[in-house]
């Protein structure tokens, strides 16, 4: 199995735009693409309230959460300025246009953390077409 598994063309992601990437437990993972084309991914889940990143504005190297326009930083996941908390960042690599997440990072990382009741991403399972549907690895 590949350590990195391949989830869509740079291109895919929409300039100060965001994609998400369903996985086979917990929340979903952003990925993110600033003006400058540099690609980030964080957990789909705002520190404060747990409102969908991927529906916030990008800018810099920065994502406003929609729903009380906390700044969270798109290469660490924390909050910015007087706000605190961090949302789980993910390891990300672009090899030939393509954007990468490592395999073991979706299949692991923050799966226990609580699905929204409401919105994207929540519990009742339903993708929006902004989302790359990605299997989590399987054991052997």
């Amino acid at each position: 199995m590949s350590e990195w598994k391949p989830i869509c063309l740079v291109t895919d992601i929409p300039m100060l735009g965001s994609r998400r990437v369903a996985r086979e437990k917990g929340p979903h993972v952003a990925i993110f693409r600033n003006s400058e084309n540099k690609v980030f991914a964080l957990l789909d889940r705002c520190p404060h309230k747990g409102g969908p990143l991927s529906q916030g504005i990008v800018f810099g190297d920065s994502v406003a959460c929609p729903l009380h326009n906390w700044t969270i930083g798109l290469d660490d996941g924390c909050a910015k300025g007087a706000d605190e908390g961090c949302t789980q960042p993910f390891q990300i690599r672009v090899d030939n246009g393509t954007v990468h997440l490592h395999a073991e990072e979706l299949a692991t990382l923050a799966i226990h953390v609580a699905l929204p009741k409401a919105g994207p991403g929540a519990s009742t399972g339903a993708l929006g077409d902004r989302t790359f549907e990605v299997q989590a690895p399987h054991s052997p």
